[in-house]
């Protein structure tokens, strides 16, 4: 597979990265199962994936258990991503940037993940209540330490309540910019997708401009743009797509014709929806690392291979081309 830069510190990864959220955490839990999603990692680093995806909130704390195994067997294979700041109560999630949880925190997903180091230490979610400064310089400490290789930041997100006249981005670019004083960013992940690309407006140009890093999240739009997901069938109610907007049985009727379009270009180079829409992000940047998530096998596999689709300009002219996705996700 194509290998990619990221960021500041330089590190190399497979083009395509495995998002390992949906093995633990918020989609359906009926069809969550450890030897299905432990070969689904195995998988996709035969396939020349590296870039694993996870997170300490995502279970909580069973997603770097699962990579821990993996991990046990073939840590030379894979660039280890893991997070911090946000803890997962019964009903609710706060955010946690304390430098002293950071600390604790970070031991514990190394002893999790059963690794000495963590390649990139990204924070989740800066919380309101300490300055990110604060938090970013114990992340910082982690570097010096040796704990941690490499800083990345998640983008605040929330479509909802922003001021008129405001970017998408614009809190998250605020954020960077304050804590590139403090230690250098290596990474940045933000929602980036056929149906979600309001990333291109400003954050991935900022990106760029400083040789940092883009991890594109949900770069299928929550398995919208596989083809696979059918108007009206439901979600279990523990899904997050259950009490998302853009998955009521409307929205995604009046969605269709982005997916059509995806299969128009698919049938041309035998090809899925789905790696078209990851195939367009490899165009967008040769910093950009897409990193669809996934708990099947077969699945890792077929967003592994798009790294070898090719797209012609004639089908970046048809995906531009499409229209926008209709429904809000906030």
């Amino acid at each position: 597979m194509e290998r990619r830069t990221v960021g500041a510190a330089a590190l190399d990864v497979g083009a395509i990265g495995l998002g390992c959220m949906p093995m633990s955490w918020a989609y359906t839990a009926s069809r969550q199962s450890g030897d299905q999603s432990l070969r689904a990692v195995h998988t996709a680093l035969d396939a020349g994936v590296s870039l694993l995806d996870t997170a300490d909130m995502y279970g909580p704390f069973t997603n770097e258990l699962l990579l821990g195994r993996v991990l046990k067997e073939r840590r030379a294979d894979a660039f280890v991503s893991t997070k911090v700041g946000l803890l997962v109560g019964e009903q609710h999630i706060v955010a946690n940037g304390r430098p002293s949880y950071v600390r604790r925190a970070c031991d514990a997903s190394l002893r999790r993940l059963g690794t000495e180091v963590i390649d990139l230490y990204q924070l989740h979610r800066a919380d309101p209540e300490v300055p990110v400064e604060e938090t970013w310089g114990a992340m910082a400490e982690l570097v010096a330490a040796g704990k941690v290789r490499a800083l990345g930041l998640c983008a605040v997100g929330a479509r909802a309540g922003r001021r008129p006249g405001t970017r998408l981005h614009d809190a998250t670019i605020r954020q960077l910019e304050r804590v590139q004083q403090v230690f250098p960013v290596s990474a940045v992940q933000a929602e980036l997708s056929v149906w979600s690309p309001e990333a291109l407006d400003a954050l991935l140009p900022w990106c760029a401009s400083r040789g940092i890093g883009f991890l594109a999240a949900m770069p299928l739009g929550n398995g919208f743009l596989t083809g696979t997901l059918r108007p009206g069938e439901g979600f279990e109610p523990e899904d997050m797509r259950a009490r998302h907007p853009r998955f009521t049985a409307e929205m995604m009727a009046a969605n269709q014709p982005i997916i059509a379009g995806l299969r128009r270009i698919a049938a041309r180079h035998g090809a899925t929806p789905a790696q078209i829409a990851l195939a367009w992000l490899l165009t967008r940047g040769p910093h950009v690392v897409p990193v669809p998530g996934t708990k099947r096998p077969a699945w890792a596999a077929e967003n592994a291979g798009a790294a070898e689709v090719r797209l012609t300009d004639a089908d970046l002219r048809e995906i531009a081309e499409l229209p926008a996705g209709v429904g809000s996700w906030d």
